[in-house]
């Protein structure tokens, strides 16, 4: 089997690299300039020529493609053309493909406020008739779908035959746990990718008037930092403040365990039941963060025990060798 993951994003590479560890000849491609496109096995780049060669590179990295891989996995519903025209010669070609979505691509504002989650935020360029008309247009070339969680499972639910829910993967070999000491003076990190959407808004007014109030702590924003930077901070938490608004967690919740942190991050309550029983983020949403957050720096012989669930349940359920047998078994079933 041989599996091409495309066109940017952190999360195709990590995938590829976790199927190379079961022995699947998986690579992926990184089609255009993005943050972590140097984690990307092979970097094009199409934004970067000349308008007159760029068409022609795109062409010929499809036949390239067409020759050497059986599994074609799109991320975030892109493909090797803006139109993407090439779904319909990739699918004439007989090969297998999935769509992977991620988040903003298939988030609905309406849709999530009817789920009793009156925080959540979309993107601008992406309004609900854009997605929506996205959404069936890859579904007359997808009957399967992947996503990463129940929060999205549901926005993409009519347009698809089969939704597969895998989570985000990540090497663990490269995150050694920093477990918190108990009792220790509390460093709060938050570290918004955007902070109209994760809830920024919230975050520092309350450590703020934490810190007024002549409450122990210190607390650090993160943010235009390159990637080692941020983790050489997260290493240093005592807990990390992901998102208060779209209720679910992601790449930072994730990373956060991995090293041991515990995570404070809003889980939408119908959603809670949903992700495996020992989950060990603290969730709070805008309205009771303070609450939460006094409640977390005062049980200060709590902050090992909690760093160190999180640090188990990346293991078990973000490994490599999860979800590569997951991947494994939605591909051979394509």
């Amino acid at each position: 089997m041989r599996v091409l993951h495309l066109p940017y994003g952190i999360g195709m590479s990590t995938m590829a690299k976790a199927l190379r560890t079961k022995g699947i000849d998986a690579q992926s491609w990184s089609l255009r300039t993005h943050h972590y496109a140097y984690m990307a096995d092979e970097r094009i780049h199409f934004d970067q020529y000349k308008p007159e060669e760029e068409e022609e590179k795109r062409e010929a990295y499809l036949q390239k493609a067409l020759k050497e891989f059986d599994v074609f996995h799109f991320h975030f519903g892109e493909s090797f053309f803006p139109d993407r025209r090439d779904l319909d010669t990739i699918k004439k070609a007989n090969k297998k493909m999935i769509v992977h979505h991620r988040g903003s691509e298939v988030r609905m504002l309406k849709k999530a406020q009817s789920y009793n989650n009156p925080y959540v935020r979309v993107k601008k360029s992406w309004p609900e008739e854009k997605v929506k008309s996205n959404l069936e247009f890859l579904s007359h070339y997808f009957d399967q779908a992947i996503v990463n969680d129940y929060e999205l499972y549901y926005y993409v639910e009519p347009y698809y035959k089969s939704i597969h829910v895998v989570p985000h993967t990540m090497d663990l070999s490269k995150y050694t746990p920093a477990y918190p000491k108990n009792h220790e003076r509390p460093l709060v990190v938050h570290a918004p990718s955007r902070r109209d959407t994760k809830g920024t808004q919230y975050v520092l007014p309350v450590l703020e008037k934490l810190k007024d109030e002549g409450v122990a702590f210190d607390y650090e924003l993160v943010e235009g930092k390159s990637h080692e930077e941020a983790l050489d901070i997260y290493k240093k938490a005592t807990v990390i403040v992901d998102q208060l608004q779209l209720g679910a967690y992601g790449h930072l919740s994730m990373e956060a365990m991995a090293l041991g942190k515990p995570v404070i991050c809003y889980i939408r309550d119908d959603l809670v039941k949903k992700y495996p029983k020992d989950m060990p983020i603290v969730s709070a949403d805008p309205k009771n963060f303070e609450t939460v957050l006094r409640s977390f720096l005062k049980n200060s012989d709590q902050y090992q025990a909690i760093g160190r669930a999180g640090r188990s349940y990346a293991e078990h359920y973000h490994s490599f060798d999860s979800v590569a047998n997951k991947l494994i078994t939605i591909y051979n079933k394509l």
